[in-house]
């Protein structure tokens, strides 16, 4: 089983049912216990939350507003007491925002069920949920979202940013304009917290899969008004450019100072052997010499083949520098050929490319077989 999974495990579920039924004698945590937990062994992580949330509506002996402020007074009194170490909180808590979701979005209900999204993503990040309610009150939601732009837990001020991410990993769209966050995340890039700058350095990862100008636009605004430290600024660009980067876009490279057209020279790829197996290790090297003074991001990028025919690839970095007219770099890697939860390797032509600031190499083959 996932480790996701193991974080809305049977246990939880009965710690969820004990934390309820301690604000409320008449909701039965066994019988929720045992009619939620036959169901998990086959449900992923995304449909436990919502069984666990289902569980709670049937044995909750109340419904909508009522209910939530049970589960809110179930919460133990701090994130820190409930056992939470990280930002992020735990998955023991995921139902209870899904809860808000399911059965609190009306217009009547809109204000006191963000609100409790508040309150909940301490405990458990609510980017998912508030996504239902942004797709059905948009203006509104937007509106509260934009308040919380300036709430002193740095936790709910993340949660501005990203529940309003274009590409939001594991969520459904919002049926809004790409740049519709940007008055949001133009109040958060100072941020002093790291998970909020994050968060919005995602955010422009996300619009630039689709306008690469309009993020450079806004770093470059954000640049000229320097409300951020050098240090902070200069993460938040490389983490939202980084994708781009690995593409090979030259406007990317340019804006964070690594020159689109070098001033290297590269040696052709030497491939330890051409023909490996599966769980083995790529050994490859190359000279890199600069004729002159230049900011260097070298990346390796790995063309695979798939079940489905299609071709995957995978850009790596390798290596960032400075260097001057003359200098030589050897580049060097091993790197390892297996599988990983989310991509299966199969037999077959691979190709390797070295990219020195988004202009590629000469590719060179080499044959993958079976274990």
């Amino acid at each position: 089983m996932a480790e996701k999974e193991h974080s809305l495990s049977e246990n939880r579920v009965r710690r969820i049912g004990r934390e309820v039924h301690a604000v409320c004698p008449q909701f039965d945590p066994d019988a929720f216990a045992r009619d939620v937990v036959d169901d998990l062994p086959r449900l992923g992580l995304k449909d436990r939350i919502a069984r666990t949330s289902q569980g709670l509506s049937t044995y909750l002996p109340v419904g909508g507003l009522q209910a939530v402020d049970i589960l809110l007074r179930s919460l133990p009194p701090s994130p820190e007491e409930a056992g939470i170490t990280n930002d992020f909180g735990f998955y023991i808590y995921a139902p209870h925002s899904r809860f808000v979701a399911e059965h609190c979005r009306t217009g009547e209900d809109l204000e006191q069920a963000l609100d409790a999204l508040r309150r909940l993503t301490p405990y458990f990040s609510a980017e998912d949920s508030m996504r239902f309610f942004i797709t059905d009150f948009p203006t509104d939601t937007f509106k509260v979202i934009e308040s919380w732009t300036g709430d002193p837990d740095h936790r709910v001020r993340r949660l501005a940013s990203e529940c309003t991410r274009p590409r939001l990993p594991w969520s459904a769209r919002i049926p809004v304009d790409l740049d519709a966050g940007v008055p949001i995340i133009d109040r958060l890039y100072g941020d002093d917290s790291r998970f909020v700058t994050q968060s919005v350095a995602n955010h422009l990862s996300d619009i630039a899969e689709d306008d690469l100008p309009l993020v450079l636009d806004i770093l470059g605004r954000w640049r000229a008004e320097g409300q951020a430290a050098e240090k902070g600024f200069g993460f938040i660009a490389r983490e939202a450019l980084a994708s781009r980067l690995k593409k090979g876009d030259a406007a990317a490279y340019d804006f964070l100072g690594y020159p689109s057209d070098p001033p290297v020279e590269l040696s052709p790829l030497c491939l330890e052997s051409n023909h490996l197996r599966i769980g083995e290790r790529l050994a490859f090297a190359a000279d890199l010499t600069a004729t002159g003074a230049a900011k260097l991001r070298v990346n390796y990028v790995l063309s695979s083949p798939t079940k489905t025919g299609k071709r995957r690839v995978k850009a790596y970095v390798l290596k960032t520098t400075a260097v001057q007219a003359g200098q030589t770099i050897k580049l060097s890697k091993q790197h390892a050929l297996t599988s990983t939860s989310t991509v299966t390797l199969v037999p077959g032509k691979y190709t390797l490319e070295i990219q020195v600031n988004g202009r590629p190499s000469a590719p060179a083959e080499f044959h993958v077989a079976e274990v």
